[in-house]
């Protein structure tokens, strides 16, 4: 069931299977998923741990790959890459917020803004700076450019990794349970960033285990045990 779009999807799973060698018994984590995402949606992925839901959205974002079946994001056969092509690929196309933020601490913070930009040469190099400052800004950490990660709240350090994901503006960001490490309040703010990206039609796939979250995406994808098991299609959100 895909929401009312006439375009091609830009996320595109088909038939995809991940096994595990735990060394005793394999463990299939995803059991022959297909989904389709398409540009602008909020999509959340809802399920219990080790339902699969992080197994699914690293296979999105290339971080992980299937045993089989095809993942094709943009157009581009993800499953099929080699590790350097997929590197740069991904630093392009996918924007990654994690839950423990992957800041790289000996950096300061406008220098993982920075980074992605650097390593795809996707902007003049006189553009980097002022570019990562105007990121910064947008997530209102830009008196915070100059420090390291290490002093800054679980809160900033996360708004300072969506600006990092940012950095090279791809058409996709991809957040495993980025409000599963904040207070509340923190937690909606980090989530109407997302709102206002959505409104720039970036596509959003979000993990979460906060249902009330969950609640206020476009689509929620319930997964169990490997599959997606339940879909909800919710209204749009008219923000003020």
């Amino acid at each position: 069931m895909a929401p009312e779009h006439s375009d091609m999807p830009v996320v595109s799973l088909r038939s995809l299977v991940k096994v595990y060698d735990t060394g005793e018994a394999p463990f299939t984590a995803l059991k022959a998923v297909d989904l389709d995402v398409y540009s602008g949606e909020f999509v959340g992925i809802i399920g219990k741990s080790g339902s699969g839901k992080t197994t699914l959205i690293n296979m999105i974002t290339g971080i992980d790959h299937p045993t089989s079946g095809e993942v094709v994001v943009g157009g581009t056969p993800v499953h099929a890459l080699g590790e350097n092509a997929l590197a740069k690929w991904r630093g392009r196309t996918v924007g990654v917020v994690f839950q423990f933020f992957q800041l790289l601490p000996t950096l300061t913070v406008l220098e993982n803004v920075l980074l992605p930009m650097d390593f795809c040469s996707t902007y003049p190099l006189r553009e980097r700076v002022p570019r990562a400052m105007d990121l910064l800004e947008r997530v209102e950490l830009a008196d915070q450019a100059h420090k390291l990660p290490a002093t800054l709240s679980g809160g900033q350090q996360q708004r300072a990794a969506i600006a990092r994901a940012m950095a090279n503006d791809p058409p996709i960001i991809a957040a495993d349970e980025p409000t599963g490490n904040l207070d509340s309040k923190t937690a909606e703010a980090v989530f109407g960033m997302f709102e206002r990206l959505v409104e720039q039609r970036k596509t959003i796939i979000m993990v979460t285990h906060d249902n009330d979250l969950a609640g206020r995406v476009r689509r929620a994808l319930h997964v169990a045990d490997g599959e997606i098991v339940e879909e909800r299609i919710h209204r749009e959100r008219h923000m003020g």
